[in-house]
């Protein structure tokens, strides 16, 4: 385990390196200029030179580029240039509202899952579950988002379409609404938090349950055929008794290898999630990062983001070991 962790870690710090390096050498062919930018439209080229050489922009790429590792070492992720903030006050600002909706995707997805993979590999409805997985897979996400707030906020008026609360200037010490708003006993906080949850929620979690539920759904299938199967039937047990003691563990290494995948998708469909849903958190500053040219923020988002999926699949080996100890670390 300590070896795996070990290489692990390494191999962590070599892709945020390369990836670090490959967005870093985009600002030599963007054509966008960061100190006039922080500077401001109207300020005189002096006013420009002077925030260009603060930036420490002037000197070669390579050098400006240690400079910046440097400073990543530091914990220093440089400054945005839209918000005047360090850019890792900023992620450390909107961090907790993305990882509380990434999560709250992840549960109602996998759950979404297990239960498609339930009603194929039963002796009926399966038809109608794989006609609506059908469906659900075929509409890009940012379709399923709008429809999602047309019909459940525009015309139903049942779920709220944008932010995260419907309380003001409401704030905790961790940023999880969920959690902050039950430290600060106030359920109406944490019930409204929930209840803007849940449109954001269901639009990450659509791909995740549809991908996840067609692979679990065939190697619950294959599973379902072995001798151990027949013998657990035969002693008289229920169907979703044997698909549930027998049957999930055993079928559980393809579908963790592609909720692996669709973490990796998530990211960039949680731009576009955010975006629609004016929801507060990293993708939504990414995107109004992009829109103002503001590189260092986009790199600094970049190199989190990239952290995060290497540990999530980091954890989903782990889980396939202990899932099935035939596959080893």
């Amino acid at each position: 385990m300590i070896e795996f962790l070990t290489r692990r870690m390494i191999g962590l710090v070599i892709v945020l390196w390369a990836m670090s390096a490959i967005v870093f050498a985009l600002q030599a062919i963007i054509p966008a200029d960061p100190a006039r930018a922080l500077a401001g439209p109207a300020a005189p080229p002096e006013t420009v030179a002077a925030v260009r050489e603060q930036m420490g922009l002037n000197g070669p790429i390579l050098v400006q580029y240690v400079d910046f590792m440097a400073g990543v070492v530091r914990g220093d992720l440089g400054t945005s240039v839209r918000t005047r903030q360090p850019v890792a006050a900023d992620i450390a600002r909107y961090l907790p509202a993305s990882l509380e909706l990434v999560a709250a995707a992840l549960f109602l997805g996998i759950t979404m899952a297990v239960g498609f993979a339930f009603v194929q590999t039963g002796t009926f409805g399966s038809a109608p579950v794989r006609l609506t997985m059908l469906a659900l897979g075929s509409v890009p996400i940012f379709l399923s988002a709008l429809l999602l707030i047309y019909v459940f906020w525009f015309k139903l008026d049942i779920f709220p379409g944008s932010g995260r609360i419907g309380i003001r200037r409401f704030s905790g010490p961790t940023g999880f609404m969920l959690i902050d708003t039950l430290l600060a006993g106030r359920p109406g906080g944490f019930l409204s938090a929930l209840h803007h949850l849940v449109l954001p929620a269901l639009a990450l979690a659509f791909p995740v349950a549809v991908s996840v539920g067609r692979s679990l759904a065939g190697a619950l299938s294959d599973r379902l055929n072995q001798p151990w199967i027949r013998t657990a039937r035969g002693k008289g047990l229920s169907e979703h008794t044997v698909i549930a003691r027998h049957g999930l563990r055993n079928a559980a290494g393809p579908p963790l290898s592609m909720v692996g995948l669709q973490i990796g998708l998530m990211f960039g469909n949680l731009l576009i999630v955010e975006r629609i849903f004016a929801w507060p958190g990293l993708g939504l500053y990414l995107v109004q990062s992009f829109a103002s040219s503001d590189l260092a923020a986009v790199l600094g988002v970049a190199l989190v983001f990239g952290a995060f999926y290497i540990l999530a699949v980091l954890m989903l080996d782990i889980l396939q070991s202990l899932a099935d100890p035939r596959i080893g670390l």
